[in-house]
């Protein structure tokens, strides 16, 4: 008996005429998943595949961890000495379930912050932390503070020993700061992995932080990789930031980032 054609007799992905093309088109604009080939009810083989390749390496970047020797003999070669500390978390796993102590400095980090502090305090302290993702920094926070360090040189800033805070959260650089008196912060750290991004940066600047810093006091750049938020890019946007915060001795909410407006009028 004849099969009714209403009713495939494969699972071959159903698709109308010219869909195909469509999707092609808007596919060139983002990397999300959109338009994706479907099988009945359920995803395609292909893109399947996809989607669970992609967790896999977001799952595989929260559990990875730093290479931290690797990365201070390539921040040495900025031109500042690094220092070497660690939040309260012993190792990963409790990084992971206890957020809190990666907000934390270890007790061992005062008597290390004790051989760099001097009297007057410095402009700017730059922290390097593997957050959840430790190949984003491994990857991108050099050819940042690359960009960045000579702006800052020029315009005379006091700039820290740069610091790399194993297992930390962005809170960590309130502690830091303080232990160095240093008047504006700035945190590169991993950020929690998606699922076309594993490998992304995030920078988190605050001005005079203390104890009852909130989220709502700190400035933020998000999606710092090749393929986002370029490193030039965002090293011209925390200048602007790190400007700004110094010239109205605020950060947060209440600073608002119009560094486009300057490229524009480029």
């Amino acid at each position: 008996m004849k099969e009714n054609p209403a009713t495939p007799s494969d699972h071959r992905p159903q698709r109308t005429p010219g869909e195909d093309g469509v999707w092609v088109g808007l596919r060139r604009l983002t990397p999300a998943r959109i338009g994706l080939r479907r099988t009945g009810a359920s995803l395609a083989t292909a893109p399947l595949l996809d989607l669970k390749i992609a967790h896999a390496r977001a799952r595989d970047a929260v559990h990875e961890s730093l290479d931290e020797p690797r990365l201070i003999a390539e921040l040495v070669e900025l031109g500042l000495p690094v220092v070497s500390v660690a939040s309260r978390s012993k190792d990963r796993q409790q990084y992971l379930m206890r957020p809190d102590l990666g907000r934390r400095l270890a007790s061992s980090a005062e008597a290390t912050f004790a051989e760099h502090a001097n009297s007057v305090g410095y402009d700017i302290a730059l922290i390097v932390t593997d957050g959840l993702s430790a190949r984003a920094i491994q990857t991108h926070a050099k050819p940042v503070l690359a960009d960045l360090l000579p702006a800052l040189r020029v315009e005379g800033w006091q700039i820290a020993p740069l610091v790399v805070a194993r297992r930390g959260r962005v809170a960590i650089g309130d502690a830091i700061a303080n232990a160095l008196r240093a008047d504006c912060v700035v945190v590169l750290i991993g950020e929690r992995p998606g699922l076309s991004a594993p490998y992304s940066m995030g920078a988190y600047l605050t001005w005079q932080p203390s104890p009852q810093t909130s989220d709502a006091d700190r400035n933020c750049i998000s999606n710092i990789r090749p393929e986002g938020v370029g490193y030039a890019h965002a090293a011209f946007k925390l200048g602007y930031l790190i400007r700004e915060m110094r010239f109205r001795r605020l950060s947060g909410l209440r600073l608002k980032d119009d560094s486009d407006r300057l490229l524009i009028g480029r």
